[in-house]
């Protein structure tokens, strides 16, 4: 009995050993981007556009544009992913062609960022004569997402209990309005868990919206979905490595931003996500 007590109060220290060495790096690194950034945060550079060569001003066309690729990628990725979340989960046969389409969208998840990019350039901006803009930057990003949206899912509508659509069917409702009424309501918390990843991912990507959509410098708001934008991602790469003599608040100040909206958006997702889950009754 000892011995177990002893080995579980091992076990347990080196868990907590394992958790402080994942979050203390990261508390670190949010705590010295705000403590460098902060001076730099005021009214004049969230609401200005970049003065005197991205050395002064503000970043609010960047912030604009990252809103609208992040909006617009979610727009193409979720409607799709779920779609194919749902033939994948209730209507597809289990056999070998479908489950090397579950490897491959598993593995897609993993594919670098710049490979989206150059095939978002080849098919978006070249092929289909869209150009450099935000309808390119977003269909990128969008199949960049894609993959982590069907594969969360679809584990999201295959933990929800068989018996709550053997009893659906045996009450006469038909297979797609048991999946619309019964298993997508209790699926949409893990939907949003798949949704709050990849919008993490999409608001933080520099390689695709490079290749499809950034601009270098652009002290004005997009008009159309055809035009270029700027993006914090790419903003702060250029300040940080294109742009000489920048303060380094600045450079600071827009990762701090970068990082808020990031955050503040997965704060929303995850407020949706627990209003949702309270309601579960499994």
């Amino acid at each position: 009995m000892r011995n177990t007590q002893r080995s579980q109060k091992i076990a347990f220290f080196f868990l907590f050993l394992a958790t402080l060495l994942i979050v203390l790096p990261v508390g670190l690194i949010v705590v010295i981007i705000a403590q460098k950034g902060m001076p730099a945060i005021n009214w004049q550079f969230l609401s200005d556009i970049p003065r005197q060569g991205m050395r002064a001003g503000g970043i609010f066309p960047a912030i604009v544009g990252t809103f609208y690729l992040v909006f617009g990628a979610l727009f193409f990725a979720l409607p799709m992913g779920l779609l194919a979340a749902v033939y994948l989960s209730e209507y597809a046969k289990e056999n070998l062609l479908n489950r090397i389409i579950k490897l491959a969208i598993i593995n897609l998840s993993g594919v670098p960022s710049v490979v989206y990019g150059l095939f978002g350039l080849a098919l978006f901006v070249v092929f289909l004569k869209f150009g450099a803009s935000i309808l390119s930057g977003s269909l990128t990003l969008g199949i960049m997402i894609l993959p982590i949206i069907i594969t969360t899912s679809r584990e999201a509508l295959e933990s929800v209990p068989q018996s709550f659509r053997e009893v659906s069917l045996s009450l006469g409702a038909s297979k797609w309005q048991t999946i619309r009424h019964i298993v997508l309501p209790n699926a949409i918390p893990g939907i949003l868990t798949g949704t709050i990843l990849g919008l993490g991912r999409a608001a933080g990507e520099t390689a695709p919206i490079l290749f499809t959509v950034a601009a270098f410098y652009l002290p004005r708001l997009p008009k159309s979905i055809f035009d270029q934008a700027m993006a914090l991602p790419y903003h702060l790469y250029v300040i940080s490595t294109q742009v000489p003599n920048v303060d380094e608040k600045v450079r600071y100040g827009t990762a701090l931003v970068l990082l808020f909206l990031v955050l503040v958006m997965n704060l929303v997702a995850i407020i949706i996500r627990y209003n949702f889950r309270k309601k579960k009754k499994w």
